[in-house]
């Protein structure tokens, strides 16, 4: 693993750069993304932030959202490009077709599946969020935290740890947190765009996740799923599924809870969530091609929700009975 005093360096001697993260972003990636997109720009370097999915509509109180866009139509080169909150390169989506050459690539991350795919690669299984290692970065190297920046990162911290409750939530988290305030975070204001501004759509999805919820496993593992069908009757936008799963994970005896989600490309998207560290989701996504972290981890898998829900529930049954 190389140092920030490295990647540093490297984003000091190039003039153009591009900030990337993967598809489907939560907070974290996109917090992540715009926070260092910002103080790349105070740089005076010429910085381009790109998504698949660009600026999702539930994100826009991120400050400076508008800095992300989707990819350019015409392929581009950069001095650099920066991966964020990725451990796949694939996962990058549409702008890698976006980018005609790149002279180093360097990631940052705290994926434990991370394939260590860039030239200068910074990984940290340990941080519970890309945004805490980005923190880190800025106080390590003595950078000034604006408040826009100080907003990105806690959104990105705060969300990835479940609002501070997830396991790896320790000291070290808290530091970030509070340093962050220091910097210019309203956490009052900042919580109630994240956390208590949803569409109503959202509740209509969270009705029909509860209303066709399937308990398993002696009621340890629950599964709802999302058709293309169910999209189109519910209105819903793919921003609208993040948090759902948490709610069926919630339950008293559940150990963990998986979501599938029907895509338009013939394939499936696999979330799985567990409570139980002895049942160790990355691992059992990693057999399907994704990858994660123990207890939050996805995969996308060719075919039909129906066998790949078969297939993914029997394993999931084998990992929690053996647990157990």
């Amino acid at each position: 693993m190389t140092t920030f005093q490295t990647i540093d360096a490297a984003l000091h001697k190039a003039e153009t750069i591009l900030v990337v993260s993967h598809m489907r972003p939560d907070a974290d990636a996109l917090g992540s993304t715009l926070a260092f997109t910002i103080y790349l720009q105070s740089l005076g370097k010429n910085v381009t932030a790109w998504n698949e999915d660009g600026m999702p509509e539930k994100f826009q109180y991120l400050p400076q959202h508008h800095l992300l866009t989707g990819p350019s139509a015409t392929p581009e080169s950069f001095d650099v490009v920066l991966v964020l909150d990725n451990s796949n390169k694939k996962r990058i989506g549409s702008p890698l077709a976006a980018i005609a050459h790149a002279g180093v690539w360097i990631n940052i991350d705290h994926h434990i599946s991370n394939e260590n795919f860039a030239d200068l690669n910074y990984v940290d299984p340990t941080a519970p969020a890309t945004g805490q290692i980005l923190f880190e970065y800025f106080e390590a190297l003595e950078i000034p935290i604006t408040p826009d920046i100080a907003k990105n990162l806690f959104a990105a911290i705060s969300t990835d740890t479940g609002s501070f409750q997830y396991r790896g939530t320790d000291r070290r988290t808290f530091h970030a947190a509070s340093r962050l305030v220091e910097c210019g975070v309203n956490v009052a204001e900042l919580s109630l765009a994240i956390y208590d501004s949803q569409p109503r759509r959202r509740l209509n999805l969270l009705r029909h996740a509860l209303n066709t919820a399937q308990f398993l496993c002696d009621d340890h593992l629950v599964t709802f799923s999302l058709s293309l069908a169910d999209v189109a009757k519910l209105g819903v936008l793919p921003e609208d599924n993040e948090g759902i799963i948490d709610h069926l994970r919630s339950v008293e005896s559940v150990v963990a809870a998986v979501f599938y989600e029907e895509l338009n490309d013939g394939l499936v998207r696999v979330s799985a969530r567990s409570k139980d560290p002895r049942v160790n989701v990355s691992t059992l996504c990693a057999q399907f091609g994704g990858g994660g972290h123990p207890l939050a981890a996805g995969a996308r898998v060719r075919g039909s929700i129906a066998e790949i829900s078969e297939k993914f529930n029997q394993a999931l049954c084998e990992a929690i009975s053996h647990g157990n």
